[in-house]
């Protein structure tokens, strides 16, 4: 490969990448390096990135406020999409590497860069999200991945711990330190933690390891209810507010969760390269949401077309979760759940307690649950002798298979 001239690095300031930027001018003499950071809702994380930037090797900063975009147009149709990975994984970290990786290749094309980098291990999900998307929109630019170079470990760093030393001997500012060495990443919607005893299926994750959640047994001894309104599967309020964005929704959402503990999950998870890993995800909003956007689908879709959607919310969530947003099923999916959406409108009122978010009642427009139908009470609408004839239909084939099954 031709040595690149300039290269957009996506740039969080946490270790890796801190570690990446000095190692670039190293391995490619004379290469411009642009760091690209996005502003995804990382709390502080984002303070003095600039400074921090350029103190490491960058040429050019350019830092982006994407919160809007990332909730709208990426964390809101995954919720009308109700999608997860392996049932407990809301998908914090797969759905923002698309939206960084779209903005990673347009700040190449307008600053003239001939390739894009990222700090993500060989072993991870990561590298596959940025990638994936790099092709997906701009096949031109190189792609420069340090942790699968052999020239990176040669040059010792081939772990956190390494990646420390190097940091510290080039006097590169980092706030991982070997006491503490959770591999954590941050955005609006959600916090994940990997490393240190989290990496021991034996082991209880420490308390100490929730940031934006407060652990259960500290989470206050009394319910708090909270009401979120829906229109065509999207969230537009909370306690009967409206937001300027969706990601002050998520935003508002988040802090009433964390204070009871709400949305925390420890996850062994099938990885995409073939490993299985164990993680900590702290998603206080997104289960809110989740769960009540759940409520009002029960409420308001027929049964056949919320069993089918079902299965598309499976393959709706690995397509997320193996890096393929911009796949063109992803998209055909999403004019699918677009359709189905167009019922799911109204407000669920949740009980927010210990850790739990539990629906407490759902109303809409659009219900399709009839108490006449549903109560015990028989009537004109619904003749029990009707049921006689359908069992016996429905029944037919296991009755067949067992006169034969007897005769035998």
């Amino acid at each position: 490969m031709t040595a690149p001239k300039k290269i957009v690095l996506a740039y969080s300031g946490g270790l890796d990448t801190s570690v990446i930027l000095p190692w670039l001018k190293g391995r490619y003499p004379g290469v411009r390096l642009v760091a690209f950071a996005a502003e995804l809702g990382q709390g502080d994380e984002l303070k003095d990135i600039e400074k921090k930037a350029y103190k490491s090797g960058a040429d050019e900063v350019v830092v982006k406020d994407l919160r809007k975009e990332f909730a709208e147009d990426y964390c809101f149709p995954m919720l009308r999409a109700h999608a997860t990975y392996e049932a407990d994984y809301l998908l914090g970290t797969s759905i923002a590497r698309p939206l960084i990786a779209k903005h990673q290749v347009l700040v190449a094309q307008q600053t003239g860069a001939d390739a894009v980098g990222h700090g993500a291990t060989g072993k991870g999900n990561d590298q596959v999200r940025f990638e994936l998307t790099s092709m997906a929109l701009d096949p031109t630019l190189a792609i420069i991945s340090p942790w699968k170079d052999p020239q990176f470990l040669a040059d010792g760093l081939n772990d956190r711990e390494t990646a420390i030393d190097y940091a510290q001997k080039h006097k590169i500012p980092i706030t991982a330190s070997k006491k503490k060495i959770y591999s954590q990443d941050r955005n609006l919607w959600h916090i994940s933690h990997e490393g240190a005893e989290i990496e021991d299926p034996a082991r209880e994750p420490l308390e100490q390891v929730y940031t934006i959640t407060v652990p259960v047994s500290k989470a206050p001894g009394k319910p708090e209810y909270v009401d979120v309104d829906f229109e065509s599967g999207v969230p537009v309020a909370v306690n009967g507010k409206r937001f300027a964005g969706g990601h002050d929704l998520v935003d508002a959402l988040n802090r009433i969760g964390g204070r009871h503990a709400v949305g925390q999950v420890t996850l062994v998870e099938n990885r995409l390269v073939g490993m299985k890993s164990r993680g900590v995800y702290e998603t206080p909003g997104g289960t809110i949401l989740y769960e009540a956007h759940k409520a009002l689908e029960q409420l308001c879709l027929e049964r056949d077309l919320y069993h089918y959607k079902q299965q598309a919310a499976l393959k709706y969530g690995e397509l997320v979760y193996y890096g393929q947003w911009f796949h063109p099923l992803r998209v055909a999916l999403d004019a699918f759940v677009e359709n189905v959406q167009q019922r799911t409108t109204g407000s669920v009122k949740l009980r927010l307690f210990k850790g739990r978010a539990t629906v407490a009642s759902t109303t809409s427009p659009n219900s399709l649950y009839q108490h006449n139908l549903a109560s015990f009470t028989m009537g004109a609408e619904y003749d029990g002798k009707d049921a006689i004839g359908f069992i016996k239909l429905f029944g037919l084939p296991m009755k067949v298979h067992a006169m034969v099954g007897k005769k035998k």
